[in-house]
């Protein structure tokens, strides 16, 4: 689908550094539904990280070989499974999948599966305590030329009440200071991205209008500091 200029920016402020090309990661956006309110799960980065310091984000990062590798009796929907695949392998789409879920894991201590005795084929050490299911796949975005780190995201959703165990957050990573269910609201005014903002609309529109198979996925490609968006 052709792309289409949209009234995004990039942010474009800070040091340049040399252009390299964006590696494949992956984001989980954790949906808690309340009676008064719907929260989202992010955390704030550290301040003295290269990449985004400071920022508030959602839990996430680079594909791990293991991600690759790791046998799960479950996959991706079909219709899920050819979008994250675009330009890439549907073994591949299934590794950023439990991408998304192992970061999470780790930077959070929540975990999203199923509770079941069987354990991953693999000889991963990241892997061996993990158990995917199925996500939705809700944007994708390419983070522009001249960052400290380049990354093409995609953005998975589940609902918090898939989390099958919560580690103690002592356990987690240390990557993000601290878990933060914040309500749409409440993210909004953290110290977040342009393209963070995008996508917390994007979610919110679709917890609005309810499942949607054939609903588009947002893909953001960097222009001259501004955003392309095509459909996935």
């Amino acid at each position: 689908m052709p792309g289409q200029e949209k009234p995004f920016l990039f942010e474009d402020d800070g040091p340049r550094w040399p252009i390299s090309k964006p590696k494949d990661a992956a984001s989980l956006i954790l949906v808690q539904r309340g009676k008064h309110a719907t929260r989202v799960l992010m955390g704030e980065r550290h301040r003295n990280h290269a990449f985004l310091p400071g920022r508030v984000v959602f839990p996430g990062g680079r594909v791990d070989i293991g991600d690759l590798r790791v046998v799960v009796p479950t996959d991706l929907r079909p219709e899920i499974r050819s979008k994250v695949a675009v330009g890439s392998s549907p073994e591949r789409a299934r590794g950023l999948a439990l991408a998304a879920v192992r970061e999470t894991f780790e930077e959070t201590g929540y975990l999203v599966g199923e509770r079941k005795d069987a354990r991953p084929g693999t000889r991963s050490a990241a892997w061996r305590r993990f158990f995917s299911q199925t996500l939705d796949f809700v944007a994708r975005a390419i983070t522009p030329p001249g960052r400290p780190r380049r990354f093409d995201a995609r953005f998975f959703l589940a609902d918090a009440e898939d989390i099958a165990q919560t580690l103690d957050p002592k356990e987690a990573s240390g990557e993000l200071l601290r878990p933060l269910w914040l309500t749409f609201a409440e993210a909004r005014a953290a110290e977040i991205l342009p393209i963070t903002s995008c996508i917390l609309d994007e979610v919110e529109a679709r917890l609005a209008d309810g499942p949607d198979p054939g609903r588009p996925v947002p893909f953001f490609i960097p222009r001259r500091g501004r955003a392309v968006i095509v459909s996935l």
